[in-house]
């Protein structure tokens, strides 16, 4: 259906006008090959599974991912598969490993990837920058994308609450005339509450401008400011933290979610109204510079190559480890790790 936003006609797709039955009925000969269990695999892949659909998980034996899959209930020989056996398996190849792994796997993928079968993806990565990656799927198989908007420990989570992750979808390539049936169906059994149209392109810098901005980098930064004025202004750690973090994520931002942020600040002090009026375009007008030099740094593949070469490195997961202990070990995240264990729920 078509649905505006703001003033902007959008094509939107609702469990309603597609319900669960159908997707069944259009997956029902399908053999769904999860490939990769590490961060949306395992949601996505247990998602279908307990909505009826016919899943398959491939991933390396041995491995941690392998374990985990098996404590998850997938069966060795059964529902549980070395990669490239899942491959041979799946009518639809689920591709979600990292995109550095997407890489390195992609000639074993891509010769089992016969006429008629599905190439799936959570993110336009590796084919929008395919000059970069290799990436090309043949030309005779569907090229889909179903990218939900959250991690997927938050899309599992909220599916066994019986609740739903907003999600876009994409073609990049359709080689059979079923490749629009194909991803709103995987869309609807991954658990997505509606699903938005997109294309692989605007995905990636969509995405990758989020990771970087509001919903990671930015919000970090930003953090770590207010934390660091407060601290140096004599405010304790504790204080410094909840004035910071905890009101914003366990007060402020569910009513944001359930109402939006014109009934937030009308449902909050008039001191607060007016000072949240006063200073949001200024932090708009500040960080929209920063905003727009991400965005370019996304558009011209930047940001893609230094994916790629830092990822790509065998030493990467140490100097990961490195950086995020250093968050870790940060006094703001150390008062943060206090102040979830004295929430009322944790006591």
């Amino acid at each position: 259906m078509k649905l505006k936003f703001g003033n902007v006609e959008e094509n939107v797709v609702t469990r309603e006008e597609f319900p669960l039955e159908k997707a069944r009925e259009v997956l029902k000969d399908e053999v769904i090959a999860v490939i990769g269990y590490g961060v949306q695999g395992p949601g996505q892949a247990l998602n279908l599974k307990d909505n009826g659909f016919n899943v398959i998980v491939g991933q390396r034996s041995g491995s941690k991912t392998w374990d985990k899959a098996i404590a998850d209930g997938w069966v060795p020989g059964e529902t549980l598969f070395e990669i490239e056996e899942a491959c041979e398996k799946g009518t639809i190849l689920q591709f979600l490993l990292s995109d550095a792994g997407q890489i390195a796997l992609w000639p074993t993928v891509k010769k089992h990837l016969t006429p008629g079968k599905a190439l799936y993806f959570s993110h336009g990565f590796g084919v929008t920058y395919k000059e970069k990656t290799g990436i090309i799927p043949p030309a005779d198989v569907d090229v889909i994308l179903v990218a939900p908007k959250g991690s997927g420990t938050s899309l599992r989570r909220m599916f066994v609450e019986g609740r739903g992750l907003n999600s876009s979808y994409a073609i990049y390539q359709d080689a059979t005339g079923k490749a629009k049936d194909r991803v709103v169906a995987l869309g609807i059994g991954v658990g997505s509450g509606y699903l938005f149209e997109t294309d692989f392109y605007r995905e990636v810098t969509s995405d990758l401008t989020g990771e970087r901005g509001t919903l990671m980098g930015a919000i970090q930064g930003i953090f770590a400011a207010q934390y660091e004025v407060l601290r140096a202004n004599g405010h304790t750690p504790s204080e410094a933290f909840n004035e910071t973090v905890e009101e914003l994520t366990q007060s402020l931002m569910p009513l944001v979610a359930e109402n939006g942020m014109d009934w937030m600040y009308a449902n909050c002090s008039t001191t607060a109204q007016r000072g949240a009026l006063d200073w949001w375009k200024p932090f708009r007008d500040a960080t929209k510079p920063v905003f727009e030099a991400l965005y370019n740094s996304v558009k011209t593949g930047q940001e893609a190559q230094k994916s790629i070469d830092s990822n790509s490195k065998a030493d990467y997961r140490e100097k990961l480890e490195a950086e995020l202990k250093e968050l870790r070990e940060s006094e703001m995240w150390q008062a943060g790790a206090v102040v979830r264990q004295l929430r009322p729920e944790n006591n």
